[in-house]
């Protein structure tokens, strides 16, 4: 099942992906197999960060949730976040 999770920051969210930048990236690659896509999301070119996407092919909801939960960036009282099914339009590898 194809997610994008979409990660809203609230105040304070900067201090902590500051404190925990490095195990979450570790986390990411650690889960590259569901994990498929992430990266920080930026209103201009080098403004701070106001949010995340992932993009993710998990077996479930709850496993999606679950990956969500167990990242070092996870702290629902500074971000926040919404899963939805992603249709890809044209069912064919890609690059990035």
């Amino acid at each position: 099942m194809r997610l994008v999770a979409y990660f809203d920051d609230k105040a304070g969210m900067i201090e902590h992906r500051q404190a925990h930048e490095p195990a979450h990236l570790a986390y990411l690659k650690a889960n590259r197999s569901e994990i498929l896509i992430a990266g920080g999301l930026r209103p201009e070119p080098n403004d701070k960060f106001v949010g995340d996407l992932w993009v993710m092919d998990v077996e479930s909801f709850e496993r999606a949730k679950e990956l969500i939960k167990n990242d070092p960036y996870y702290a629902p009282e500074l971000r926040s976040y919404k899963l939805l099914v992603w249709g890809k339009a044209i069912d064919e590898p890609f690059v990035l």
